[in-house]
């Protein structure tokens, strides 16, 4: 059988309402940990010595509590793509592979020659944004233009999956809603100097801790602005989750607003903050990974020693475990073009 007639079986099967007994969690380690291999194998016909390093730390999971029965399970795949569970969820080992399901469903699809970068793709895309933002669609050839650099990010890409675009994409959308790129713009950096910075560095602990720090001072000019901040990153993380769509962008909001909460919190006391702020934070915010193995495998990211914050996620590598597959099926992400004002 042909890999895409395969993946095609699998897709059947995951998309099917009724309930099989499929391991989709240890399906989608399985999956990685292929890729992983084959790209280790590819790196050390080229002459790398640690081409082929260990998988253990491939995929990460995470749980979110609640107040009530329902549960909250997240995936993050070895690019950074983050997918949730996309039904309701009674138990925890429910709700991690109903994550695993979204997650695998997107892995598959992301495969599929469709799903490259293409010149066709690039056209329907820039025309696209160009309508969205109501510029004309000439302004693709003049890089000084947003959609000029938009243009430049996608030939860039071309050959690689939209998966990987939509990766990096996370990092510029970050820095947009946090107002870096409006900072750097003001510096008289050229969008072309930023791209090339961001897309090779791409989003560690520093750049989280730096927007927190972002965030804390606008909270000290205007007290309650991280928690009206995060009241609506936590429900543009609820519905995008419903939706079955890639996560990262709504997470890592989530994430580095709860960094400078807890961080606000700590520096003022706490009559300066209302008790809905604070049952938010208790009950909301904190994010607590899944034990599934008791050996080693714990999986510190990098901090660097000049940042001030640190996230307080513990984050444990996760072999694959479970036994049946939920019966939701979410729409896998399509196709998806970007804001201009990224870049503006």
């Amino acid at each position: 059988m042909s890999k895409v007639k395969a993946e095609e079986s699998i897709m059947s099967y995951l998309t099917d309402t009724s309930p099989r007994d499929l391991n989709v969690v240890a399906m989608l380690h399985s999956f990685w940990e292929q890729k992983h291999m084959s790209t280790a194998a590819g790196s050390s016909d080229g002459g790398g010595e640690d081409a082929a390093g260990p998988s253990e730390g491939l995929l990460l999971y995470e749980s979110a509590p609640s107040p009530g029965p329902m549960h909250v399970c997240y995936v993050t795949l070895p690019g950074g793509s983050c997918f949730g569970n996309y039904k309701v969820c009674d138990t925890q080992a429910e709700a991690r592979r109903d994550a695993a399901r979204v997650a695998l469903m997107n892995s598959l699809m992301n495969e599929l020659p469709c799903r490259r970068i293409d010149a066709q793709f690039i056209t329907r895309s820039l025309q696209q944004a160009a309508s969205d933002s109501a510029v004309s669609i000439e302004d693709a050839s003049d890089s000084s233009t947003s959609l000029g650099t938009y243009s430049l990010l996608l030939h860039s890409y071309v050959g690689r999956t939209m998966l990987e675009f939509q990766e990096m994409m996370t990092i510029f959308q970050l820095l947009h809603w946090n107002g870096t790129l409006r900072a750097l713009r003001e510096r008289q950096c050229s969008r072309q100097s930023v791209i090339a910075y961001y897309s090779q560095r791409g989003l560690d602990e520093y750049m989280r801790s730096s927007m927190a720090l972002d965030w804390l001072g606008r909270e000290h000019r205007a007290p309650g602005r991280i928690g009206e901040e995060l009241q609506v990153a936590q429900r543009d993380l609820v519905l995008a989750r419903r939706r079955g769509v890639e996560l990262r962008f709504y997470k890592e909001k989530t994430e580095i607003l709860s960094l400078a909460l807890s961080q606000a919190y700590v520096q003022h006391t706490p009559e300066a903050f209302s008790r809905s702020w604070c049952d938010t934070y208790k009950q909301e915010l904190p994010f607590h990974t899944f034990q599934i193995q008791d050996k080693e495998g714990e999986n510190t990211p990098p901090c660097s020693p000049s940042a001030t914050l640190h996230r307080n996620t513990k984050q444990t590598v996760c072999h694959a475990s479970g036994t049946h597959m939920a019966s939701t099926s979410p729409s896998l992400c399509s196709q998806q073009t970007l804001p201009l004002n990224s870049f503006e």
